[in-house]
Order: C-alpha cells, then sequence, then structure tokens
C-alpha cells in the first residue's frame, strides 16, 4: 500500500542529505581556495569520495532511510544524529590512519560544522516535503472501508500511522449494525457504497464484508470497476487461522503459511551461502591459519586438554552437528549441560580473555565454510538447552528453520550470553523469527559490521 509513494519520498531524502553533504564540501573549499595548493586535487578527490561513501554506507547500516524511521519525524532526526556521529568518527579515522597532512584542518572543521548545520536545515526541508505531499489533492488517495467490525476497526488504525497520502473518509455500514461511537463518520448504507464512493471521489473502496457473507459484494466490484474505482476485498482469516498468515500463490491457487521466509527462495540461499563462502575463506586463511598455532599453544600452556572444544549442537531442520570453539575452560563433566555463568571457576585466564573478545568463537569460521553454519543467523545451543527451551518457548523450534548463525540479530541487540530466567530466551526467540521473516542480504552486511562495532566497543554479556 502507497510502496512506490514511499521509496519516492525515500529517494528524496537520500538526495537531499548526498546534495546537502556536497554543498558543504564545496562551500568551505571555496572559502579556503587561497590556502589550499593546487597540487593537492587528489588529496581532496579521495577525501570527497571517502565522505560521500561513508556518509552512505553508514545509513544503509543504521537504517536511517528505512520506511518506519521516516515516518516518524522524532525517530528520524535521532537515528540522523547517530549516523552523524558515526560518520564525524570515520572521517577522523580516515585522517588518522591514512595519514593525510595535505588536506587543509580549517577545510576538514568547517566542512564537519556546515553539514551539522546541513541537515539540521534538511531535517526542517522534510517536515516541509512531507507536509507538501499531505496537502497537495493530486498526491491524496481518498478512501472508504465497506463494513464496520473488527478489521474494519484494524485496518482504518493501520492508514491512520500510514497516512502520508491516504485520507480515509469514513465507513459505509448499515446503521442496525453499528453499536458504538466510531473514530470516522458512517457515510451511508451498504448499498449505497458506489454512489458515496462518486460523492466523495473516492479512488479505493475497502470491503471487510467478503462475498461470503453478502453476495452483493459481487455487484458492487463490477460496478466499482465501472467508476474506475479500485474495489479491494480484506478478507477476516481470523475465522480460520488464530494468528497473522501470509498469502502466496501456485498459479490461480493461493497457499496461506504462518510466515514469510525470504530464505526459501532458492536465489536468496545462494546470495546468502556465496557471502557465507567468501567471508569465511578469507578468515580461515588469512586470519585462522596464524592465530590457531597462536591460542593453542596459550591454551595448552596454562592447561590440559584439546585446542579445540568440539560440542554437538542442533543445527538446521533440528540435526546436530560439531560445533567449534577455542577451548576457554579446564576440561570438565559438565561441559554439555552446564552454561559458562559469570565468574565462572571453570573458565580459564586465556578462556576469559577469549570469551570478552569473542576470539573463542573463530573457529566456526570452519563450520560456516563446510556449511553447518552460516555467518549470521540464530546462535546453535547444546542438545540438552535445545530440549529445555522448546518447553518454554512455544515457538521455538522455529529458529532451526535456518543455519545457525556465527553472530545474529538477537545477539546484536543485547540477548547473548547467560541465561537465567524464561523472559530472555523468549527475547531471543522473537529476535531470531525477525530475522527469519525479513532477512535480505544487506541485513546481514549490516549486522556483522554491528558485531564487529559491538566487539571493539565491549560487550557486559561476553563472559
Amino acid at each position: 500500500m502507497n510502496k512506490q509513494f514511499k521509496r519516492y519520498l525515500q529517494l528524496n531524502l537520500v538526495l537531499l542529505d548526498f546534495i546537502m553533504l556536497n554543498i558543504c564540501f564545496l562551500i568551505p573549499r571555496y572559502f579556503f581556495h587561497n590556502r589550499i595548493p593546487g597540487d593537492t586535487f587528489s588529496a581532496y578527490f579521495i577525501f570527497w569520495i571517502f565522505s560521500n561513501s561513508s556518509w552512505l554506507l553508514l545509513s544503509f547500516i543504521c537504517g536511517s532511510y528505512i520506511e518506519k524511521i521516516i515516518l516518524q519525524f522524532e525517530t528520524f532526526t535521532k537515528r540522523t544524529l547517530q549516523v552523524y556521529v558515526l560518520w564525524v568518527i570515520f572521517i577522523l579515522l580516515y585522517l588518522f590512519f591514512s595519514r593525510e597532512i595535505q588536506i587543509s584542518r580549517f577545510f576538514i572543521i568547517s566542512f564537519i560544522i556546515c553539514f551539522s548545520i546541513g541537515i539540521f536545515i534538511n531535517r526542517f526541508l522534510y517536515v516541509g516535503l512531507k507536509n507538501y505531499f499531505k496537502t497537495k489533492e493530486y498526491l491524496i488517495n481518498r478512501v472508504v472501508i465497506l463494513g464496520y467490525n473488527d478489521t474494519a476497526i484494524k485496518l482504518a488504525s493501520y492508514f491512520e500511522q500510514e497516512s502520508i497520502n491516504t485520507n480515509l473518509l469514513g465507513f459505509v455500514e448499515d446503521e442496525a449494525n453499528i453499536h458504538e461511537l466510531t473514530h470516522y463518520p458512517i457515510l451511508a448504507d451498504v448499498n449505497q457504497i458506489i454512489q458515496v464512493a462518486k460523492d466523495f471521489d473516492v479512488q479505493e473502496i475497502y470491503s471487510t464484508i467478503t462475498p461470503e457473507q453478502n453476495e452483493q459484494i459481487y455487484h458492487f466490484m463490477d460496478l466499482a470497476e465501472k467508476e474506475c474505482i479500485r474495489f479491494k476485498v480484506v478478507p477476516n482469516l481470523s475465522y480460520f487461522f488464530s494468528k497473522p498468515v501470509v498469502v502466496d500463490y501456485v498459479r490461480d491457487m493461493p497457499i496461506l503459511s504462518l510466515r514469510n521466509e525470504p530464505l526459501e527462495d532458492v536465489g536468496n540461499r545462494l546470495k546468502k551461502r556465496i557471502l557465507d563462502v567468501i567471508v569465511s575463506f578469507l578468515v580461515v586463511v588469512f586470519i585462522l591459519s596464524w592465530l590457531v598455532p597462536i591460542i593453542g599453544l596459550l591454551i595448552l600452556i596454562e592447561s590440559r586438554g584439546p585446542i579445540f572444544f568440539i560440542q554437538k549442537r542442533t543445527g538446521k531442520n533440528n540435526q546436530t552437528f560439531n560445533c567449534l570453539k577455542f577451548r576457554s575452560m579446564r576440561t570438565n563433566k559438565d561441559a554439555d549441560n552446564k552454561q559458562a555463568t559469570k565468574n565462572d571457576n571453570r573458565i580459564t585466564k586465556i578462556g576469559s580473555i577469549l570469551r570478552k573478545t569473542s576470539l573463542d568463537e573463530f573457529p566456526q569460521f570452519i563450520n560456516v565454510l563446510r556449511g553447518e553454519m552460516s555467518l549470521v543467523g540464530p546462535r546453535p545451543h547444546m542438545e540438552k538447552h535445545t530440549s529445555d527451551y522448546s518447553k518454554i518457548v512455544d515457538q521455538y523450534m522455529i529458529r532451526h528453520f535456518l543455519k545457525p548463525g556465527i553472530t545474529g540479530w538477537a545477539q546484536i541487540n543485547g540477548f547473548r550470553g547467560e541465561i537465567t530466567e524464561p523472559k530472555q530466551i523468549k527475547m531471543r526467540v522473537q529476535n531470531d523469527l525477525w530475522y527469519l521473516e525479513n532477512w535480505n542480504i544487506w541485513l546481514d552486511i549490516r549486522i556483522l559490521f554491528l558485531t564487529v562495532y559491538t566487539i571493539l566497543k565491549g560487550d557486559k554479556n561476553a563472559y
């Protein structure tokens, strides 16, 4: 609903910020041209490319232009501020590591300050742009809802939440069926729906009354199309399902399922696997090749036992696999039953460092290369915990529709480490299911970046 319109708004916001960024680059470049030597063009050009690409990359990773963000001004402004702070940090890191001395420091400071003012101006332009769209008649989509019931009330609330260019005029329902006050007017009886639509210049009719409930709906459909009015039926599937369903088609046959799963598509699975193979291969060849001997030696010096801790864990489709980790504990009989806790006396000194820095998980890149795990997905649990948690959370086993991951949506949202109460595992499962239903390749890349950021920042739940 209004997807193209929202994409148009998103594109305008991206372009506004992109144009403002380059204006703010050119203004100090012009004012400080006397202090800028003529032979520094390449340094400024590279800096220009970096500043633009880093802004776009950070905006994408932080999701500052996604629909649910841009529709709420306060949330959009807060997210923009977060991206701006990260962008300034990236600029400073670039200057530090590149040891770039040809670029004027006055220019850099002026550019950063100028862009902060420019972003502030852009957010006011955004408010004006949004209000402009709301007030232009040719952009407003006038709709009425046929029927007044629970489905109609819910649909009306959705229109209110996504009301950029949708104007709900009211309901059309027989007075005998109205037993409460409504937020919108009752425009007429059901039999007058087409005349009401013509009188109010309605573009779309949403019928929450199905043809099975009233055979006249078929007649209304035909009349509406003859008047160039779109007629859409909103079935109340609660008659058949107590949960939301996803509708798909095999030719003209509708197929209902309980959730959307992008990774059911073979093409999407191939994209994810290509990313897994490329990243895990690079890590195994260029990092694990020298990291394993060094960490292995440190482990052996402190305690006897194997370098790797190999544990049976639950993977995709409830199949078990051997999950690899650097051994961070002394060998003990509770390893397959008892989860690591804070100040756990089984953890070695080197093991404590490995766990806090997440280095103990690095051997799992081998699991990814072998196809047993993915870079991103629900974290795999030991078999005992799978059995225990599936009794606590009804939807727990759904997370095993995916390959387990080294990191995941739940982990970057703070749900990692020891589980001490049922609410914690329920929140993890909730995040895992959100990932399952909303996967795309860019979400994986975003999660990988945020995982690195979380590790560098330090995680209080890593022990």
